[in-house]
């Protein structure tokens, strides 16, 4: 089997002088020359503790790759922190985030020609961005998660970065002071690692580990630990395999992996993230994968994991019983997961998950089948007049599964938040954020402080909000993004008026204004698209290309 199939067209080749002057220039022998050339990709940078410390992870990839006599070749791309730009006109640059890395993956690896590709990521749009590239290279490729944070701890009690949000909002209201206020901000994150609950890095994190493109317990080893740093230092051999047996991303990512990796999501209780970006993965990897799919496993899969933000526990309790492995060998033995499909350990997921310890009884982490938090999942895909391609819910079954209430319009997330602060909100109400979607944000921006805000103040039961922009993987309540088509484009969410009555039903899988036909015709003649609120640069350029959110926000569909 011949190894360094892509790099030798740069090292074994007469007539490229030039790349081999330059190899030698970053101290490759001759002897290196032959050996494959394996690009290690990582999203590290100082501004963000998903981030911080994942330069440090790549230099240990590297010396596993050198101890597996391959040459690996460490690169930069960026990273966008959510939680940082959260609430800010920066986190219209978060999804768009996505889709850089993997063009930048993408570009980096066939440029250089590299034979494989170890990814090294951390925060939300890294993972799938990361995932993105290795399903559109299509080379042997692994990709490593630096891990969830360790808990912050204030008056004994557990904190995450929800924790500070959620202080926001019940300091808006009188029920701490600023004293607690900033002792909860300062406590809330300890150190390295991606946001603690079951949000979106640790939701894709678990989702790819059960997709099969990572080493079992990648998801659930944390960042600090000493099983982390192992897992980095045994890639250089576990990419050596994959490069003997020819092994590729699109050889494991498939329609039954897919599926997999769902209704992990949906067991997990994890963010409705993971529906944009693994109807994106299912685009690169050229599996057809729709709404549809999603709402069929929901339908079929219990929740069944007590996790943040709806639940109590971290993930850093989820390793202590086991991590993703234990779970899935139990799905497997419960016959919700296909244990047959291969996996980049050469070997499939039963395989892999056999020795991991069972689940212990008396832990409440994760419920048994038989007496599950809900009986069905938490992903609802709704639709109806006010989202005629679709609109993704996450509802546990706490928030209730009907809400009827009248609208109150915001055309921005700053408006929004402004309402919630001066009191705007009030109990029956269904809040309606638009113009923040693909093209009318630009970038569909997560909104994790308003629903916060709204917890905060006590109204998560009383209090619906729907938008077509997306919430972040900490939110919870009565919550529906991704609405589409988005009010930018002219979906009837942009014909909305305050006072009209919107009724969401999580059984029926509908979402409804109570406006009749001859009403939405006459709304829609005096409707005026708004311009583009940027007119040049990165977002410019996403809004133009962007497809809609029932697609995955996809941006080489034309």
């Amino acid at each position: 089997m011949i190894l360094n199939k892509h790099s030798q067209q740069l090292t074994q080749v007469d007539s490229q002088p030039a790349s081999k002057a330059m190899l030698h220039a970053i101290g490759l022998t001759k002897d290196d020359f032959r050996k494959p050339f394996v690009g290690i990709g990582s999203t590290g940078y100082e501004g963000n503790p998903c981030n911080m410390h994942l330069n440090t992870l790549a230099e240990l990839v590297k010396k596993g790759t050198n101890d597996a006599d391959i040459v690996g070749l460490i690169f930069n791309t960026i990273g966008i922190s959510d939680g940082i730009s959260m609430g800010t006109p920066g986190m219209r640059f978060s999804l768009p985030s996505r889709d850089i890395i993997a063009d930048s993956m993408e570009s980096v690896v066939e440029a250089m020609a590299y034979d494989g590709l170890i990814t090294v990521v951390g925060c939300d749009k890294n993972m799938p961005g990361a995932l993105m590239a290795m399903l559109r290279l299509n080379r042997p490729s692994i990709l490593i998660y630096g891990g969830a944070i360790k808990s912050g701890c204030y008056k004994n009690k557990k904190l995450d970065i929800v924790s500070a949000f959620e202080a926001y909002g019940k300091k808006i209201v009188g029920e701490i002071d600023q004293m607690e206020y900033d002792s909860i901000i300062e406590n809330a994150c300890p150190g390295a690692g991606a946001c603690g609950g079951m949000y979106t890095a640790n939701t894709m994190a678990s989702a790819i580990e059960g997709l099969g493109m990572s080493l079992p317990y990648n998801a659930s080893n944390p960042a600090d630990s000493v099983l982390k740093k192992h897992e980095c230092k045994i890639a250089g051999k576990a990419i050596k395999k994959l490069l003997e047996l020819d092994l590729k991303p699109r050889d494991i990512v498939t329609k039954r992996s897919i599926d997999n990796a769902i209704r992990l999501v949906t067991v997990l209780g994890g963010s409705t993230n993971a529906v944009l970006h693994f109807l994106a993965i299912a685009h690169a990897a050229e599996v057809d994968y729709t709404l549809d799919d999603f709402q069929a496993i929901s339908d079929a899969t219990p929740l069944l994991a007590n996790l943040k933000p709806s639940g109590k526990y971290l993930m850093e309790d989820l390793h202590k019983i086991g991590g993703i492995p234990s779970i899935v060998k139990y799905l497997i033995k419960e016959g919700l997961i296909d244990g047959t499909c291969l996996t980049i350990t050469g070997d499939s997921l039963e395989e892999n998950v056999k020795d991991a310890k069972d689940i212990d009884k008396t832990q409440d982490i994760i419920k048994p089948i038989t007496s599950p938090i809900k009986p069905t999942g938490h992903l609802r895909i709704l639709k109806g007049n006010l989202a005629s391609e679709g609109a993704v819910a996450k509802i546990t079954g706490k928030e209730g599964k009907l809400f009827s209430g009248i609208a109150k319009i915001y055309n921005s997330e700053e408006e929004a938040n402004l309402g919630i602060q001066s009191r705007e909100v009030r109990k029956g109400m269904v809040v309606v954020i638009r113009y923040v979607g693909p093209k009318g944000g630009p970038g569909m921006p997560e909104m994790l402080k308003p629903t916060s805000a709204i917890i905060g103040a006590g109204l998560g039961n009383e209090v619906a909000l729907i938008t077509d922009g997306r919430f972040s993987g900490g939110s919870h309540g009565f919550v529906v993004g991704h609405i589409s088509p988005e009010a930018q484009v002219g979906g009837n969410i942009a014909l909305l008026k305050d006072g009209d009555t919107i009724t969401i039903d999580a059984v029926k899988n509908t979402i409804h204004a109570d406006v009749s036909d001859e009403e939405w015709k006459l709304r829609r003649e005096k409707w005026v698209q708004p311009q583009l609120r940027v007119t040049k640069g990165t977002l410019y350029k996403y809004a133009k290309t962007v497809s809609s959110a029932s697609i995955g926000c996809v941006t080489d569909v034309y």
